[in-house]
């Protein structure tokens, strides 16, 4: 009977120390739940095996005003790259520059600066921190191809498809591009199309297509020395390089062009930097200064109203606007030229098209370290955005805007039928833009926005992306490629992840 016992109380123990340790092991996994497995990746219908990428500076992987190694390294389609070859994709070959200075060469002599590093309040040129470099990637020793990243830095729709753009002796005659040189290699006259079309890729990306077609005139203030392209020019463009692309059945995915006017390089600069004491202030509001022009402006109106078809309500609010006055304090706008007000030069030479900038107008960003300066060197009265206006290359006017804008959403709008037409993805970087320049756009653990050097997205030329915002980029276009293709990257758990690439390059980076 003892022996029963003993058995018996044995037994209880060990009940309860099983319940113990089940309800242990209960409280861990409450605390700790297991994550459910990742599926395995599947391609879908797509075939990875050979991708290339075509595009302007987005797809070369461009940053900080400058094409270097580490940037090449984190551009968008090398991170794809590195997802398609877990899903059969071969290798991916880039035509790396140099060195991580940024810049390039011709036969020694520099054509292009180094690239740009954050100097402590802003971005500046890297030599400014380091002291002067030499540039050692030059257009007389070019890699070899070929590449599957096809990614030329300045590239239009047009050039895509133009013979001849990667040909050293069209240079000096500005029918080339120096980045597109070092991809052509024994054939300099080869389209960039060509280039893509002999490597029989089977997958191919086009990343920001559109963006150069608009973006020069933005970035000029739309002073007409950089034509948005036109839509009949653009159109022909796009259908014979996705046509070139599909032709041999191909799959791809396709990004639009962003709305400019939410990138840093035009929200940065405000149009109201000028601080002012009071004697300057009256001095400029005076008879010798403004004071006269603002009393020609109203003299003008006021003989149009009487001997043309202007009304007294149109003359009214183009005085308004004209009236140039300064105040003692901070916050005062700069002066700009306007070529879209009225001309009344013809009334009095004196009074050109000029007014204060408002909060509707966009400033280019490298009119900040122009705002403020001396034409003439010593005479106070010879300042940039005060007593001299802005050209328009420093501004974007609103009618400029529209212009950018219009076109845009007309290219956008092509590019959106083609990828129907053809069954491509289409990843709409406007619309992501967007969200990051109003609420921020979630990546992983961060938020990413559109402010210069803090936001994390947009890299210090207030243009192109950080490597964190090109992979960023990446997840979104294997978004849309799992969208319209049946792969599943992003639910396998095949994407960049945020946290392995950097939104800012140390300038002695080697």
């Amino acid at each position: 009977m003892k022996k029963l016992k003993y058995i018996t109380l044995s037994l209880l123990t060990l009940g309860l120390l099983a319940c113990e340790n089940e309800l242990v092991e209960d409280l861990r996994e409450r605390n700790n739940p297991t994550e459910e497995p990742l599926p395995e990746l599947t391609s879908g219908t797509a075939d990875f095996s050979n991708y290339v990428a075509l595009g302007p500076s987005f797809t070369a992987g461009f940053t900080d005003g400058g094409l270097f190694i580490a940037a090449q390294e984190n551009s968008f389609p090398n991170t794809i790259s590195k997802q398609l070859a877990n899903a059969g994709g071969g290798v991916f070959t880039q035509p790396l520059m140099s060195d991580n200075f940024g810049g390039l060469a011709l036969g020694g002599n520099r054509i292009a600066d180094p690239r740009l590093v954050f100097g402590g309040a802003g971005p500046v040129p890297l030599e400014a921190v380091i002291g002067p470099v030499t540039v050692t990637t030059d257009l007389t020793s070019n890699p070899s191809g070929p590449f599957n990243n096809l990614g030329v830095p300045g590239a239009k729709s047009f050039h895509m498809v133009a013979p001849g753009y990667g040909n050293l002796a069209n240079l000096q005659l500005g029918l080339a591009n120096p980045y597109a040189v070092r991809l052509t290699g024994n054939t300099p006259d080869a389209t960039l199309l060509e280039l893509a079309l002999a490597q029989s890729p089977t997958f191919f990306t086009l990343g920001v297509i559109g963006g150069n077609d608009v973006l020069g005139y933005a970035t000029s203030g739309g002073d007409g020395s950089n034509p948005i392209t036109d839509s009949a020019t653009f159109d022909a463009a796009m259908g014979a390089l996705i046509g070139g692309l599909t032709s041999t059945g191909a799959k791809g995915a396709i990004g639009n062009t962003p709305n400019l006017s939410n990138l840093p390089y035009f929200t940065t600069v405000p149009h109201n930097p000028i601080p002012l004491d009071a004697a300057t202030a009256g001095f400029l509001n005076s008879a010798s200064a403004y004071g006269a022009y603002n009393a020609g402006i109203v003299q003008a109106f006021a003989f149009l109203v009487a001997n043309t078809p202007m009304t007294q309500e149109m003359a009214d609010a183009e005085i308004a606007k004209r009236t140039i006055t300064f105040a003692a304090g901070e916050g005062n706008p700069v002066v700009i030229f306007d070529e879209f007000l009225t001309d009344l030069t013809a009334l009095n030479p004196a009074l050109v098209s000029m007014r204060q900038a408002t909060a509707d107008d966009l400033l280019v960003l490298p009119a900040a370290s122009f705002i403020g300066t001396e034409a003439v060197e010593g005479n106070p009265q010879t300042v940039n955005g005060v007593a001299i206006p802005l050209a328009d290359n420093w501004v974007l006017t609103p009618e400029e805007q529209l212009e950018v804008a219009t076109a845009t959403a007309a290219h956008n709008a092509t590019l959106a039928a083609l990828a129907n037409a053809n069954g491509l993805a289409l990843v709409d970087l406007n619309a992501i833009l967007d969200e990051a320049a109003t609420t921020g756009i979630v990546f992983d653990d961060f938020n990413l926005n559109a402010d210069l050097v803090f936001g994390g997205l947009v890299s210090l030329d207030g243009i192109h992306l950080t490597a964190r915002g090109y992979a960023l980029m990446a997840n979104k276009y294997l978004e849309k490629i799992d969208e319209t293709y049946g792969s599943n990257f992003i639910a396998s758990g095949n994407v960049a992840k945020a946290n392995d690439f950097p939104t800012n390059y140390s300038a002695t980076l080697q």
